[in-house]
């Protein structure tokens, strides 16, 4: 395709504009036996027909377009654009044309859901042959690559296929081919859809696009996309219309036919579609994490990228490049190449090694998308120096020898960092595992089991520097210290604080063994936690026991401590609760499939039971929150969300949304706290769920069923479904953002849904019918 004195390849081409010429060749073998027609047209419109001179008749049997192909400009006004292939009758061209003037809108929802499916196609069999490569060549790297692959062609990836033996990985990443897309908006917005003009019949005739949520094929587009019935009403007895896939490669359009075409009356035409002749948007690429800092010094280069599946699928963004500005002298170019298989560019950087790249630069994603230019994500570089390491002033006197302890370094170019050594003062090497966790921070785990107390020296070689780091370190010899050992009355666990708490073995406490769970650090000192595996024999503890606990070292020594027995922590248990819906907020009226649920609009009524201590004292308060305690709130009674029933038994009432707020959702827990701030135990409360506001519904009649439901926030359904057993059910996809979706048609207005909170969950919905508009 030519446009303003350059030509590209139908490959790198996103969009037609008025003015474009076109060279068309139809690539038939020298011994085609049927004549195929070729007939080239341009549309305006689902209610405007196109005038004669868009029709351009190519008969392909003629020598001068067997050999040099043909010719063809957009004109003014044009929209789509069609290619028709049909045997030759003698009138083909006039049935044609008519066809089409005749019933324009069917070929223009055809042009367009044709475009969409071929880019939905292309991302397909990028993933596809990208799974069986990897599955041959490498299948141990197989899920790593096919993770990235997904979210660089916005694929769906079915996780539990991991779990499979190595050989079945691949075949069950690639089965259910029409149900591996996902939508994007991107290629969505690049096909434009009808938005006016549009008659009664040609609404008889079409059916919506995968932009407006429905449509004879689903937004998961596999090996073939049915159109047909959008073309049916264009069918005569001597031809009918079958679409084709379009999948361009270069200069070339490889067709993907759903049905073989017939050369029996009624005769097949194909219908193929051609760019569309709008503006087409940019690439929407972004950086996975824009905070994230790449070394310039590192030979290659890996940028992640996500949002355009489109770049990493089709050849219509060429000539990338990642722009780079140096402090003086002019900028550099470095070529780029979309790798889906490591979810980003590749990008070489010999070219840098010279520039002026002192401290921090910026590199911008350039590149052409069909004609134009476009602008790209943005990169952080930084370039390698020999600088100076600071140890973390909590990893000072961290390093202990006879185990493996973690040190923290900071410096600037700390992601530049490509080997770390470390080597003792007999000039023994060790080797060590490290990982750049900042940008300007390095973790070094340092194996020091076998060594002995005194001087280290850490080596800190650098991307594009000839010399590496030394750090000089210290080891120490420390030796166990037990500074205390916490336990309350009731508990299965207490929490040894100390030194060296890595070569304890057991604990004995008044008879009752405890054997360590978890092994932390914080303040200089150790956090050793204990648990005793028999709950029964806590009744041994009472508070107040000035206990000497026993402690036994791996090595078979064993060391005493003082300790006391705490207080009991708080308990309480849970005797009912009740959800209080508010119908009046919603036109739809909704029936919960669990008890355990609670609406985000609800409100929550329960009543508690002191255990420990027996009663409940007005000053004690009641915590509710999240499961990962994100979101949390305390009641009182001073808040007026408690009240006591009487001394042991205390009302509760939960406002979620207006004390977790709107984001708060999943299981939520309780858990008593004391006076003194000593809390109890999680205990599980309820199922905090968000529910979409549902308006309503519409049905469409024929040639088959299609309803659409209306609402707010349908991000929240995980899936909707006319019967209980969501056999005919519809997933909703991540991130979705419309305010309606197709549904299959409800029975008696009744909806089965799962929400996207709970979705193990099948709750019901009566929705009303909303009127069809004329």
């Amino acid at each position: 395709m030519q446009r303003a004195g350059v030509t590209l390849p139908i490959a790198e081409v996103p969009n037609l504009q008025a003015g474009d010429r076109l060279w068309i060749h139809p690539d038939l073998p020298d011994s085609q036996s049927v004549r195929y027609l070729m007939v080239v047209v341009f549309l305006r419109g689902a209610t405007n027909p196109p005038p004669d001179s868009w029709f351009t008749r190519v008969e392909t049997w003629s020598r001068p377009v067997h050999e040099e192909g043909v010719y063809v400009t957009v004109p003014e006004e044009a929209e789509e654009a069609l290619v028709l292939l049909a045997p030759e009758t003698g009138g083909a061209f006039s049935t044609l044309r008519n066809a089409v003037r005749g019933k324009p809108g069917a070929f223009v929802r055809a042009a367009q859901d044709l475009e969409q499916a071929g880019l939905d196609r292309a991302r397909l069999e990028k993933y596809l042959d990208a799974v069986r490569e990897t599955s041959a060549s490498d299948p141990e790297q197989l899920k790593t690559r096919s993770t990235l692959l997904a979210r660089s062609l916005n694929i769906r990836l079915d996780q539990q296929c991991f779990d499979k033996p190595s050989a079945q990985q691949a075949p069950c990443l690639t089965q259910n081919t029409d149900q591996l897309v996902l939508d994007d908006a991107h290629s969505q917005s690049m096909v434009a859809t009808l938005t006016s003009g549009a008659s009664s019949d040609l609404l008889a005739q079409i059916s919506a696009t995968p932009t407006a949520r429905g449509g004879y094929y689903s937004a998961y587009v596999g090996a073939v996309v049915d159109v047909a019935r959008i073309l049916s009403t264009a069918h005569t007895a001597q031809y009918q219309y079958i679409p084709v896939l379009a999948v361009p490669k270069q200069n070339e359009l490889n067709l993907r036919l759903n049905n073989p075409p017939s050369f029996r009356n009624p005769k097949s035409v194909l219908v193929i579609a051609l760019p569309q002749v709008q503006k087409s948007p940019v690439p929407p690429l972004r950086t996975v994490d824009a905070t994230q800092v790449f070394c310039a010094g590192k030979p290659s280069l890996l940028l992640p990228a996500e949002g355009a599946p489109l770049v990493f699928a089709t050849e219509l963004a060429h000539n990338l490049v990642l722009h780079v500005e140096a402090k003086s002298g002019p900028a550099i170019d470095l070529p780029a190449t979309a790798d889906p298989m490591r979810g980003g560019f590749a990008v070489e950087t010999q070219p840098l090694q010279g520039a002026d790249l002192d401290g921090e630069v910026t590199g911008v994603l350039r590149g052409l998308w069909g004609f134009h230019s476009f602008d790209g994500p943005h990169y952080r570089l930084r370039s390698p120096k020999a600088g100076q390491w600071i140890v973390a002033s909590k990893d000072a006197s961290a390093l202990i020898v006879g185990r493996e302890d973690t040190l923290h370094l900071q410096s600037s170019d700390a992601c530049c960092v490509s080997e770390v050594t470390l080597k003792d003062e007999q000039g023994k090497s060790l080797e060590a595992e490290w990982k750049d966790v900042k940008a300007d921070e390095l973790e070094v785990k340092v194996p020091l089991q076998k060594a002995t107390a005194g001087s280290l020296t850490m080596m800190i070689k650098k991307f594009g520097l000839r010399d590496a780091d030394e750090i000089p370190l210290h080891t120490y010899a420390e030796a166990g210290r037990l500074d205390s050992f916490s336990v309350h009355a009731g508990d299965v666990d207490g929490l040894l604080k100390g030194t060296r708490l890595d070569q304890v073995s057991s604990l004995e406490l008044n008879g009752l063994r405890f054997t360590p769970d978890s092994l932390t650090r914080a303040n200089q000192q150790d956090e050793l936690k204990l648990i005793m595996h028999d709950a029964a024999a806590v009744t041994k503890l009472r508070a107040g026991d000035s206990i000497v606990a026993h402690v036994t070292l791996k090595d078979g020594r064993a060391l005493d401590l003082q300790t006391e027995v705490k207080a009991p922590r708080p308990k309480v248990t849970l005797l009912t609760k009740s959800v209080l819906l508010d119908q009046e907020a919603s036109p739809t009226a909704f029936r919960l499939g669990s008890p355990e649920e609670l609406p985000q609009e609800g409100r929550l009524n329960f009543f508690l039971k002191a255990v420990v201590p027996e009663t409940f004292s007005p000053a004690e308060r009641i915590e509710v929150a999240t499961a990962d305690e994100s979101f949390r709130v305390l009641l009182s009674v001073k808040d007026e969300n408690l009240t006591l029933q009487d001394s042991s038994t205390v009302f509760a009432i939960l406002d979620p949304m207006k004390l977790l707020g709107p984001s708060a959702f999943g299981p939520l827990k309780l858990r008593p706290v004391a006076v003194d701030g000593i809390e109890g135990d999680w205990q599980p409360l309820v199922n905090l769920v968000r529910i979409p506001k549902l308006k309503g519904y519409r049905c469409v009649s024929a040639p088959e069923k299609q309803c659409t439901l209306s609402g707010d926030n349908l991000f929240l359904l995980e899936s909707v479904s006319a019967d209980p057993d969501f056999a005919n059910s519809v997933a909703v996809p991540e991130g979705f953002v419309e305010d309606a979706l197709t549904i299959p048609a409800p029975k008696a207005k009744t909806l089965y849904i799962k929400l996207r909170d709970d979705p193990a969950t099948v709750d019901v919905a009566v929705v009303p019918t909303l009127t069809s508009p004329q």
